[in-house]
Protein backbone atom coordinates (compact mmCIF):
# COMPACT_ATOMS: atom_id res chain seq x y z
CA UNK A 1 0.00 0.00 0.00
CA UNK A 2 0.90 3.58 -0.92
CA UNK A 3 0.21 6.00 1.68
CA UNK A 4 1.01 9.94 0.62
CA UNK A 5 0.14 13.16 1.80
CA UNK A 6 -1.10 14.91 -1.10
CA UNK A 7 0.92 18.49 -2.28
CA UNK A 8 -2.49 19.95 -2.68
CA UNK A 9 -3.16 23.28 -0.59
CA UNK A 10 -6.05 24.76 0.61
CA UNK A 11 -9.57 23.22 2.34
CA UNK A 12 -9.45 20.50 -0.24
CA UNK A 13 -8.75 16.78 -0.28
CA UNK A 14 -5.03 15.52 0.62
CA UNK A 15 -4.84 18.39 3.63
CA UNK A 16 -2.02 17.11 5.82
CA UNK A 17 -2.48 17.12 10.00
CA UNK A 18 -2.09 20.61 11.65
CA UNK A 19 1.10 19.63 13.74
CA UNK A 20 4.20 17.92 13.10
CA UNK A 21 3.34 15.47 16.25
CA UNK A 22 -0.14 14.49 14.72
CA UNK A 23 1.54 13.51 11.45
CA UNK A 24 3.84 11.35 12.90
CA UNK A 25 1.45 9.30 14.76
CA UNK A 26 -0.62 8.83 12.01
CA UNK A 27 2.42 7.38 10.07
CA UNK A 28 3.47 5.17 13.22
CA UNK A 29 0.15 3.70 13.42
CA UNK A 30 0.08 3.32 9.56
CA UNK A 31 3.27 1.57 9.59
CA UNK A 32 1.90 -1.13 12.66
CA UNK A 33 -0.71 -2.39 10.44
CA UNK A 34 0.18 -5.14 7.33
CA UNK A 35 -2.04 -4.47 4.03
CA UNK A 36 -2.75 -6.07 0.82
CA UNK A 37 -0.67 -5.61 -1.81
CA UNK A 38 -1.28 -2.96 -4.75
CA UNK A 39 0.50 -3.81 -7.99
CA UNK A 40 3.31 -1.19 -8.37
CA UNK A 41 3.04 -1.20 -12.15
CA UNK A 42 -0.26 0.53 -11.45
CA UNK A 43 -0.03 4.60 -11.42
CA UNK A 44 -1.11 6.03 -7.95
CA UNK A 45 -3.39 9.10 -8.18
CA UNK A 46 -5.45 11.48 -5.91
CA UNK A 47 -8.64 10.04 -5.29
CA UNK A 48 -9.75 13.70 -6.47
CA UNK A 49 -9.16 12.13 -10.13
CA UNK A 50 -10.10 8.72 -9.51
CA UNK A 51 -8.05 5.54 -9.69
CA UNK A 52 -8.59 2.25 -12.22
CA UNK A 53 -9.52 -0.81 -10.76
CA UNK A 54 -9.23 -4.56 -11.25
CA UNK A 55 -11.80 -5.87 -13.47
CA UNK A 56 -12.84 -8.52 -11.03
CA UNK A 57 -13.67 -5.99 -7.95
CA UNK A 58 -15.32 -2.55 -7.92
CA UNK A 59 -13.82 0.59 -6.20
CA UNK A 60 -15.30 3.16 -3.84
CA UNK A 61 -13.94 6.00 -1.88
CA UNK A 62 -14.86 5.64 1.96
CA UNK A 63 -14.75 8.87 3.56
CA UNK A 64 -15.12 8.67 7.64
CA UNK A 65 -14.51 10.82 10.41
CA UNK A 66 -11.97 9.74 13.21
CA UNK A 67 -12.40 10.66 16.88
CA UNK A 68 -8.88 11.78 18.17
CA UNK A 69 -8.29 9.30 19.99
CA UNK A 70 -5.14 6.99 20.30
CA UNK A 71 -4.98 4.07 17.80
CA UNK A 72 -8.25 5.17 16.24
CA UNK A 73 -7.03 5.15 12.81
CA UNK A 74 -5.52 1.56 13.60
CA UNK A 75 -8.55 0.25 14.82
CA UNK A 76 -10.71 1.73 11.63
CA UNK A 77 -7.92 0.20 9.35
CA UNK A 78 -7.38 -3.13 10.73
CA UNK A 79 -11.14 -3.72 9.70
CA UNK A 80 -10.11 -2.91 5.95
CA UNK A 81 -7.28 -5.79 6.20
CA UNK A 82 -10.03 -8.10 8.22
CA UNK A 83 -12.16 -8.20 4.93
CA UNK A 84 -9.40 -7.91 2.69
CA UNK A 85 -9.92 -4.80 0.98
CA UNK A 86 -6.93 -3.94 -1.19
CA UNK A 87 -6.52 0.28 -0.31
CA UNK A 88 -5.14 2.09 -2.98
CA UNK A 89 -4.91 5.57 -1.54
CA UNK A 90 -5.57 7.19 1.88
CA UNK A 91 -5.75 10.87 2.75
CA UNK A 92 -6.58 12.52 5.98
CA UNK A 93 -7.51 16.15 6.70
CA UNK A 94 -8.83 17.64 9.96
CA UNK A 95 -12.78 17.79 10.00
CA UNK A 96 -14.35 20.99 9.18
CA UNK A 97 -17.72 19.55 10.79
CA UNK A 98 -16.07 18.99 14.30
CA UNK A 99 -12.80 20.32 15.18
CA UNK A 100 -12.06 17.40 17.21
CA UNK A 101 -12.40 15.03 14.61
CA UNK A 102 -10.16 14.15 11.58
CA UNK A 103 -11.21 13.12 8.51
CA UNK A 104 -9.80 9.83 6.42
CA UNK A 105 -10.31 9.47 2.89
CA UNK A 106 -9.43 5.62 1.89
CA UNK A 107 -9.42 5.14 -2.04
CA UNK A 108 -10.18 0.92 -2.35
CA UNK A 109 -10.74 -2.05 -4.48
CA UNK A 110 -13.37 -4.48 -3.29
CA UNK A 111 -16.57 -5.99 -4.17
CA UNK A 112 -19.88 -5.06 -3.26
CA UNK A 113 -20.04 -7.50 -0.31
CA UNK A 114 -17.07 -6.74 1.26
CA UNK A 115 -17.87 -3.47 0.91
CA UNK A 116 -21.04 -3.89 2.93
CA UNK A 117 -19.81 -5.73 5.53
CA UNK A 118 -16.87 -3.39 6.06
CA UNK A 119 -19.35 -0.38 6.32
CA UNK A 120 -21.19 -2.26 9.01
CA UNK A 121 -18.13 -2.52 10.91
CA UNK A 122 -16.64 0.96 10.63
CA UNK A 123 -20.70 2.41 11.45
CA UNK A 124 -19.75 0.75 15.08
CA UNK A 125 -16.42 2.66 15.69
CA UNK A 126 -16.18 6.02 13.39
CA UNK A 127 -18.88 8.26 11.70
CA UNK A 128 -19.16 7.58 8.09
CA UNK A 129 -19.55 10.39 6.34
CA UNK A 130 -20.00 9.34 2.54
CA UNK A 131 -19.48 6.15 0.68
CA UNK A 132 -19.02 7.03 -3.16
CA UNK A 133 -18.62 4.34 -6.06
CA UNK A 134 -15.77 4.36 -8.19
CA UNK A 135 -15.61 5.99 -11.34
CA UNK A 136 -16.03 2.97 -12.94
CA UNK A 137 -19.49 3.04 -11.86
CA UNK A 138 -21.38 4.58 -14.96
CA UNK A 139 -24.18 4.38 -17.00
CA UNK A 140 -24.52 0.97 -19.26
CA UNK A 141 -24.35 3.04 -22.21
CA UNK A 142 -23.64 5.71 -23.32
CA UNK A 143 -26.64 8.01 -23.46
CA UNK A 144 -25.57 11.25 -25.05
CA UNK A 145 -24.93 9.26 -28.24
CA UNK A 146 -28.64 9.01 -28.35
CA UNK A 147 -29.82 12.55 -27.72
CA UNK A 148 -29.94 15.11 -30.37
CA UNK A 149 -26.12 17.18 -30.56
CA UNK A 150 -25.91 20.02 -28.61
CA UNK A 151 -22.53 22.55 -28.15
CA UNK A 152 -20.56 20.95 -25.23
CA UNK A 153 -18.49 24.24 -25.06
CA UNK A 154 -19.14 27.66 -26.23
CA UNK A 155 -17.25 27.88 -29.35
CA UNK A 156 -19.44 25.30 -30.39
CA UNK A 157 -21.83 28.10 -30.56
CA UNK A 158 -20.48 28.95 -34.20
CA UNK A 159 -22.09 25.79 -35.62
CA UNK A 160 -25.59 26.51 -34.74
CA UNK A 161 -26.13 30.52 -34.18
CA UNK A 162 -26.23 30.82 -38.26
CA UNK A 163 -29.18 28.24 -38.30
CA UNK A 164 -31.69 31.02 -39.35
CA UNK A 165 -35.51 29.86 -39.26
CA UNK A 166 -36.97 32.94 -40.60
CA UNK A 167 -36.23 36.18 -41.99
CA UNK A 168 -32.26 37.25 -41.98
CA UNK A 169 -31.61 38.91 -45.32
CA UNK A 170 -34.89 37.33 -46.56
CA UNK A 171 -38.54 38.99 -45.82
CA UNK A 172 -41.74 37.45 -46.37
CA UNK A 173 -44.16 39.17 -48.80
CA UNK A 174 -46.29 40.08 -45.81
CA UNK A 175 -43.40 41.78 -43.94
CA UNK A 176 -43.28 46.04 -43.99
CA UNK A 177 -40.02 45.69 -45.59
CA UNK A 178 -40.37 43.78 -48.31
CA UNK A 179 -40.93 45.72 -51.23
CA UNK A 180 -38.13 48.68 -50.16
CA UNK A 181 -35.07 47.62 -51.70
CA UNK A 182 -32.92 49.65 -50.00
CA UNK A 183 -34.52 48.04 -46.41
CA UNK A 184 -33.95 44.52 -47.69
CA UNK A 185 -30.39 45.82 -48.64
CA UNK A 186 -29.79 47.06 -45.22
CA UNK A 187 -30.92 43.70 -43.84
CA UNK A 188 -28.29 41.57 -46.34
CA UNK A 189 -25.74 44.15 -44.80
CA UNK A 190 -26.31 43.05 -41.08
CA UNK A 191 -27.38 39.57 -41.75
CA UNK A 192 -24.04 38.65 -43.37
CA UNK A 193 -21.95 40.55 -40.52
CA UNK A 194 -23.69 37.84 -37.93
CA UNK A 195 -23.18 35.04 -40.42
CA UNK A 196 -19.43 35.63 -40.60
CA UNK A 197 -19.50 36.53 -36.50
CA UNK A 198 -17.00 34.17 -34.92
CA UNK A 199 -16.85 33.95 -30.61
CA UNK A 200 -14.00 35.40 -28.92
CA UNK A 201 -14.39 38.61 -31.66
CA UNK A 202 -15.31 41.84 -31.29
CA UNK A 203 -18.53 42.66 -32.63
CA UNK A 204 -18.60 45.15 -35.15
CA UNK A 205 -19.90 48.61 -34.25
CA UNK A 206 -22.45 49.82 -36.45
CA UNK A 207 -23.33 53.35 -38.20
CA UNK A 208 -27.21 53.40 -38.30
CA UNK A 209 -28.46 55.76 -40.27
CA UNK A 210 -30.47 58.55 -39.40
CA UNK A 211 -33.95 56.61 -40.21
CA UNK A 212 -32.92 53.92 -37.64
CA UNK A 213 -32.25 56.16 -34.82
CA UNK A 214 -35.84 57.98 -35.59
CA UNK A 215 -37.57 54.06 -35.68
CA UNK A 216 -35.53 53.83 -32.49
CA UNK A 217 -36.45 57.28 -30.56
CA UNK A 218 -40.00 56.42 -31.19
CA UNK A 219 -40.08 52.71 -29.80
CA UNK A 220 -37.76 54.36 -27.08
CA UNK A 221 -39.71 57.09 -26.08
CA UNK A 222 -43.05 55.09 -26.11
CA UNK A 223 -42.49 52.69 -24.19
CA UNK A 224 -40.17 54.90 -21.77
CA UNK A 225 -43.77 56.67 -21.11
CA UNK A 226 -44.90 53.31 -20.13
CA UNK A 227 -42.13 51.60 -17.82
CA UNK A 228 -42.81 53.39 -14.72
CA UNK A 229 -46.22 51.75 -14.38
CA UNK A 230 -46.34 48.38 -16.72
CA UNK A 231 -42.69 46.69 -16.03
CA UNK A 232 -41.23 44.66 -13.11
CA UNK A 233 -39.04 46.37 -10.47
CA UNK A 234 -36.33 44.44 -11.46
CA UNK A 235 -36.04 45.67 -14.90
CA UNK A 236 -36.57 49.68 -13.65
CA UNK A 237 -33.43 49.08 -12.13
CA UNK A 238 -31.66 47.97 -14.27
CA UNK A 239 -32.66 50.35 -17.84
CA UNK A 240 -31.36 53.32 -15.71
CA UNK A 241 -27.58 51.98 -15.48
CA UNK A 242 -27.70 50.79 -19.44
CA UNK A 243 -28.69 54.15 -20.20
CA UNK A 244 -25.59 55.55 -18.03
CA UNK A 245 -22.93 52.63 -18.86
CA UNK A 246 -24.19 51.79 -22.47
CA UNK A 247 -25.81 54.86 -23.73
CA UNK A 248 -29.03 53.85 -24.35
CA UNK A 249 -30.94 57.00 -25.60
CA UNK A 250 -33.90 58.54 -27.33
CA UNK A 251 -31.37 59.51 -29.97
CA UNK A 252 -28.81 56.99 -30.11
CA UNK A 253 -28.39 53.11 -30.53
CA UNK A 254 -26.25 51.25 -28.18
CA UNK A 255 -23.92 48.92 -29.50
CA UNK A 256 -23.80 45.52 -29.25
CA UNK A 257 -20.34 45.22 -27.78
CA UNK A 258 -20.95 47.80 -25.29
CA UNK A 259 -23.90 46.03 -24.28
CA UNK A 260 -22.04 42.68 -23.87
CA UNK A 261 -19.37 44.20 -21.60
CA UNK A 262 -21.67 45.66 -19.60
CA UNK A 263 -23.70 42.17 -19.66
CA UNK A 264 -20.58 40.23 -18.43
CA UNK A 265 -19.99 42.82 -15.01
CA UNK A 266 -23.57 42.09 -13.98
CA UNK A 267 -24.46 39.05 -14.52
CA UNK A 268 -22.22 36.80 -16.94
CA UNK A 269 -23.90 37.35 -19.81
CA UNK A 270 -22.53 38.10 -23.06
CA UNK A 271 -24.05 38.70 -26.18
CA UNK A 272 -23.89 37.50 -29.65
CA UNK A 273 -25.36 38.77 -33.09
CA UNK A 274 -27.37 36.91 -34.90
CA UNK A 275 -28.69 37.16 -38.51
CA UNK A 276 -32.73 36.80 -37.60
CA UNK A 277 -34.82 34.35 -36.07
CA UNK A 278 -33.20 31.32 -34.23
CA UNK A 279 -34.80 27.81 -33.44
CA UNK A 280 -35.90 27.22 -30.10
CA UNK A 281 -33.40 24.44 -29.15
CA UNK A 282 -29.96 27.25 -30.94
CA UNK A 283 -31.50 30.00 -28.91
CA UNK A 284 -31.68 27.99 -25.88
CA UNK A 285 -28.08 26.11 -26.42
CA UNK A 286 -26.70 29.91 -26.25
CA UNK A 287 -28.64 30.50 -22.16
CA UNK A 288 -26.69 27.43 -21.35
CA UNK A 289 -23.81 28.98 -21.38
CA UNK A 290 -24.84 32.73 -20.48
CA UNK A 291 -25.09 34.07 -24.43
CA UNK A 292 -27.62 35.75 -25.19
CA UNK A 293 -28.16 36.10 -29.33
CA UNK A 294 -29.56 39.15 -30.81
CA UNK A 295 -30.21 41.07 -33.40
CA UNK A 296 -28.62 44.08 -35.06
CA UNK A 297 -30.73 45.20 -37.40
CA UNK A 298 -34.13 48.02 -37.10
CA UNK A 299 -37.28 47.48 -37.83
CA UNK A 300 -38.68 48.82 -40.83
CA UNK A 301 -39.65 52.72 -39.95
CA UNK A 302 -43.05 52.35 -41.56
CA UNK A 303 -44.95 50.92 -38.78
CA UNK A 304 -42.07 51.73 -35.29
CA UNK A 305 -44.78 50.43 -33.12
CA UNK A 306 -44.85 46.79 -34.50
CA UNK A 307 -42.65 44.18 -36.03
CA UNK A 308 -43.11 40.76 -37.08
CA UNK A 309 -39.86 39.46 -36.20
CA UNK A 310 -37.54 40.01 -32.64
CA UNK A 311 -35.15 43.33 -34.10
CA UNK A 312 -32.84 45.18 -31.90
CA UNK A 313 -35.28 47.54 -30.28
CA UNK A 314 -37.13 44.18 -29.18
CA UNK A 315 -33.61 42.56 -27.60
CA UNK A 316 -32.15 45.96 -26.57
CA UNK A 317 -35.74 46.79 -24.61
CA UNK A 318 -37.16 43.34 -23.98
CA UNK A 319 -34.36 41.51 -23.20
CA UNK A 320 -31.24 43.06 -21.74
CA UNK A 321 -32.84 44.73 -19.19
CA UNK A 322 -33.58 41.72 -17.37
CA UNK A 323 -30.88 39.82 -18.26
CA UNK A 324 -28.64 42.35 -16.34
CA UNK A 325 -30.35 40.90 -13.08
CA UNK A 326 -28.20 37.70 -11.83
CA UNK A 327 -31.40 36.16 -10.47
CA UNK A 328 -32.75 36.45 -13.63
CA UNK A 329 -29.71 35.55 -15.81
CA UNK A 330 -28.87 32.53 -13.46
CA UNK A 331 -32.87 31.75 -14.31
CA UNK A 332 -32.25 31.87 -17.54
CA UNK A 333 -29.18 29.91 -17.56
CA UNK A 334 -30.96 27.31 -15.51
CA UNK A 335 -33.76 27.04 -18.67
CA UNK A 336 -31.01 27.02 -21.25
CA UNK A 337 -29.48 23.74 -19.77
CA UNK A 338 -32.24 22.20 -18.92
CA UNK A 339 -32.84 21.94 -22.73
CA UNK A 340 -29.70 20.75 -23.69
CA UNK A 341 -30.10 17.01 -25.54
CA UNK A 342 -33.67 17.12 -24.41
CA UNK A 343 -36.13 16.60 -26.98
CA UNK A 344 -38.06 18.32 -29.74
CA UNK A 345 -41.21 18.43 -27.31
CA UNK A 346 -39.21 19.64 -24.22
CA UNK A 347 -37.40 22.29 -26.00
CA UNK A 348 -40.66 23.51 -27.28
CA UNK A 349 -42.09 23.60 -23.91
CA UNK A 350 -39.14 25.20 -22.32
CA UNK A 351 -38.77 27.70 -24.88
CA UNK A 352 -42.68 28.71 -24.36
CA UNK A 353 -42.27 28.89 -20.83
CA UNK A 354 -38.89 30.28 -20.77
CA UNK A 355 -40.19 33.40 -22.29
CA UNK A 356 -41.97 34.39 -18.55
CA UNK A 357 -44.77 36.54 -20.39
CA UNK A 358 -45.33 37.84 -17.02
CA UNK A 359 -41.94 39.61 -17.33
CA UNK A 360 -41.93 38.85 -21.14
CA UNK A 361 -39.36 40.65 -23.79
CA UNK A 362 -42.45 40.73 -26.64
CA UNK A 363 -44.58 42.52 -23.77
CA UNK A 364 -41.75 45.15 -22.42
CA UNK A 365 -40.70 45.68 -26.15
CA UNK A 366 -44.25 46.34 -27.63
CA UNK A 367 -46.06 50.06 -26.78
CA UNK A 368 -49.40 48.50 -27.93
CA UNK A 369 -49.30 44.95 -26.73
CA UNK A 370 -47.80 46.26 -23.35
CA UNK A 371 -51.06 48.42 -23.02
CA UNK A 372 -53.39 45.73 -23.90
CA UNK A 373 -51.98 43.33 -21.71
CA UNK A 374 -52.50 45.52 -18.44
CA UNK A 375 -55.75 47.30 -19.83
CA UNK A 376 -58.27 45.32 -17.91
CA UNK A 377 -59.27 43.60 -21.25
CA UNK A 378 -56.95 40.99 -22.16
CA UNK A 379 -57.53 37.38 -20.56
CA UNK A 380 -55.37 36.26 -17.65
CA UNK A 381 -54.06 33.44 -15.81
CA UNK A 382 -52.29 32.48 -13.28
CA UNK A 383 -48.55 31.49 -14.20
CA UNK A 384 -48.56 27.88 -14.45
CA UNK A 385 -45.71 26.26 -16.54
CA UNK A 386 -47.50 22.87 -17.36
CA UNK A 387 -50.87 25.53 -18.60
CA UNK A 388 -48.38 27.62 -20.44
CA UNK A 389 -46.20 25.34 -22.31
CA UNK A 390 -49.19 24.08 -24.39
CA UNK A 391 -50.56 27.46 -25.06
CA UNK A 392 -48.97 28.83 -28.71
CA UNK A 393 -46.83 31.68 -28.82
CA UNK A 394 -48.95 34.48 -31.60
CA UNK A 395 -46.15 35.98 -33.47
CA UNK A 396 -47.97 38.56 -35.74
CA UNK A 397 -51.05 39.36 -33.44
CA UNK A 398 -51.50 39.74 -29.36
CA UNK A 399 -51.62 36.54 -27.09
CA UNK A 400 -54.95 34.87 -26.59
CA UNK A 401 -53.76 34.85 -22.63
CA UNK A 402 -51.44 36.22 -20.74
CA UNK A 403 -49.66 34.60 -17.21
CA UNK A 404 -48.94 36.49 -14.45
CA UNK A 405 -46.97 35.61 -11.18
CA UNK A 406 -47.19 36.65 -8.04
CA UNK A 407 -43.60 37.61 -7.90
CA UNK A 408 -40.81 36.82 -9.99
CA UNK A 409 -39.19 34.10 -7.66
CA UNK A 410 -42.77 32.15 -7.74
CA UNK A 411 -42.31 31.80 -11.26
CA UNK A 412 -38.30 30.83 -11.15
CA UNK A 413 -39.20 28.35 -8.91
CA UNK A 414 -42.31 27.06 -10.69
CA UNK A 415 -39.67 26.88 -13.98
CA UNK A 416 -36.85 25.12 -12.07
CA UNK A 417 -39.67 21.94 -10.96
CA UNK A 418 -40.87 22.17 -14.29
CA UNK A 419 -37.39 21.96 -15.89
CA UNK A 420 -36.72 18.76 -13.56
CA UNK A 421 -39.94 16.64 -15.07
CA UNK A 422 -37.80 16.96 -18.64
CA UNK A 423 -36.70 13.44 -19.27
CA UNK A 424 -32.80 12.81 -20.33
CA UNK A 425 -30.79 9.77 -18.87
CA UNK A 426 -28.33 12.35 -17.85
CA UNK A 427 -27.67 16.04 -16.72
CA UNK A 428 -25.70 18.44 -16.89
CA UNK A 429 -23.71 21.22 -15.08
CA UNK A 430 -22.19 24.78 -16.38
CA UNK A 431 -18.12 25.01 -16.05
CA UNK A 432 -17.71 28.81 -16.12
CA UNK A 433 -13.74 28.52 -15.74
CA UNK A 434 -13.45 26.77 -19.07
CA UNK A 435 -17.07 27.76 -20.57
CA UNK A 436 -18.03 24.42 -21.12
CA UNK A 437 -20.75 22.31 -20.28
CA UNK A 438 -19.99 18.88 -18.43
CA UNK A 439 -22.06 16.40 -18.79
CA UNK A 440 -22.57 14.25 -15.84
CA UNK A 441 -23.11 10.40 -16.46
CA UNK A 442 -21.16 8.88 -14.34
CA UNK A 443 -19.92 8.67 -10.54
CA UNK A 444 -16.78 9.77 -11.98
CA UNK A 445 -18.29 13.08 -12.66
CA UNK A 446 -20.70 13.61 -10.40
CA UNK A 447 -17.94 13.19 -7.60
CA UNK A 448 -15.68 15.68 -9.49
CA UNK A 449 -18.90 17.69 -8.81
CA UNK A 450 -19.15 16.87 -5.33
CA UNK A 451 -15.98 18.08 -4.43
CA UNK A 452 -16.33 21.33 -6.03
CA UNK A 453 -19.10 22.05 -4.33
CA UNK A 454 -17.54 21.12 -1.12
CA UNK A 455 -14.92 23.31 -1.65
CA UNK A 456 -17.27 25.98 -1.48
CA UNK A 457 -19.01 25.19 1.41
CA UNK A 458 -15.59 25.26 2.63
CA UNK A 459 -15.41 28.89 1.80
CA UNK A 460 -18.68 29.95 3.02
CA UNK A 461 -17.77 28.15 6.21
CA UNK A 462 -14.61 30.22 6.60
CA UNK A 463 -16.32 33.34 6.15
CA UNK A 464 -19.03 32.92 8.76
CA UNK A 465 -16.33 31.44 11.32
CA UNK A 466 -14.52 34.99 10.11
CA UNK A 467 -17.45 37.08 10.21
CA UNK A 468 -18.49 35.81 13.87
CA UNK A 469 -15.54 36.34 15.25
CA UNK A 470 -15.06 39.92 13.75
CA UNK A 471 -18.51 40.71 15.76
CA UNK A 472 -17.33 39.13 19.20
CA UNK A 473 -14.58 41.42 18.73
Amino acid sequence: MHAKKSEEQGPRRGRSFDSAYEEKQLNNEMNKVTFSRIDENQDNRSISKGRPSSSQKGGATIIFSLKNEIGGLVKALRFFQEKHVNLVHIESRKSKRRNSDFEIFVDCDSDHEQLKELSQLLRKHTDIVEILPSDNSTLPDDKTADAPWFPKKISDLDQCANRVLMYGSDLDADHPGFKDNIYRKRRKYFADLAMSYRHGEAIPHIDFTAEEVRTWGVVFRELNNLYPSHACKEYLKNLPLLSKCCNYREDNIPQLEDVSRFLKERSGFTIRPVAGYLSPRDFLAGLAFRVFHCTQYVRHSFDPLYTPEPDTCHELLGHVPLLAEPSFAQFSQEIGLASLGASDDAVQKLATDGRLRAYGAGLLSSISELKHALSGKAHILPFDPVVTCNQDCMITTFQEVYFVSESFEEAKNQMREFAKTIRRPFTVCYNPYTQSVDVLKDTSSINSMVKDIRHELDIVEDALTRLNKHQKV
